[in-house]
């Protein structure tokens, strides 16, 4: 099985995406990154693919994770490598 597309939503500014991208990198996982900044439109695919108005949101695969906190807790509660591998 191979592991799931991460996607995650950000800006440049947001401490917390940074935090986000910082443990997603520690990890070693690839992800896709959309600035909703800089992309048009971004914001309002965010919050229509199931994720809040803020950022980061985080989607694993098909799974919206929410935000930092949520990602950490994740970590936290060792549940967020085997979503990242798609055990």
């Amino acid at each position: 099985m191979s592991a799931p597309k991460v996607l995650i939503y950000t800006t440049l500014w947001c401490p917390y995406c940074a935090q986000a991208r910082e443990l997603l990198a520690k990890k070693g996982v690839s992800f896709e990154e959309i600035d909703v900044d800089a992309v048009p439109q971004a914001r309002s695919d965010m919050i229509k693919k199931g994720g809040g108005s803020t950022v980061p949101q985080v989607f694993i695969g098909e799974t919206h994770v929410g935000g930092c906190d949520d990602l950490y807790a994740l970590e936290s509660a060792g549940r967020l490598d085997p979503m990242l591998t798609g055990a």
